[in-house]
């Protein structure tokens, strides 16, 4: 198993221990668990992911923490957008859309407003970060 994978499987770990909420750099922070079916293995995946909310919805950015790519769970949700989500202790079906402008800039804005670092992933980056809406499904 990759660093990356352990450290996602010790944080999805205490996400559930804790009800939806874990320590070191996310404490305080609102998490969700992501869901996702493989673009290409089609095997389920789940991913810790910082969000913020946005009146009914769910938003989360696909920084990589500034890397010249995309996270492998953007291309999921692309491919396959119907998801669920883990907050705290709900498991919820939502519908997932990449964000257009301006509503993009407007969500990045707010998580900065949350977690200051995301401004320092879109300044070590040349690409557009996304941002993901996930609005629950009826």
């Amino acid at each position: 198993m990759s660093e990356v994978n352990d450290w996602n499987q010790k944080v999805i770990e205490e996400f559930r221990a804790n009800e939806g909420w874990v320590g070191g750099n996310f404490e305080g922070k609102t998490l969700l668990l992501l869901h996702t079916t493989g673009a290409k293995s089609q095997q389920e995946r789940i991913n810790p992911v910082a969000c913020i909310r946005d009146g009914d919805r769910l938003a989360v950015i696909a920084s990589k923490a500034g890397a010249p790519t995309h996270p492998d769970w953007y291309y999921n949700v692309v491919a396959n957008p119907l998801v669920t989500v883990e907050v705290g202790t709900e498991k919820i079906q939502v519908r997932a859309s990449v964000a257009e402008e301006p509503e993009r800039t407007r969500l990045y804005e707010k998580m900065i407003e949350v977690m200051p670092g995301f401004d320092e992933y879109r300044r070590k980056t040349t690409r557009v970060i996304p941002v993901i809406v996930l609005t629950p499904v009826k």
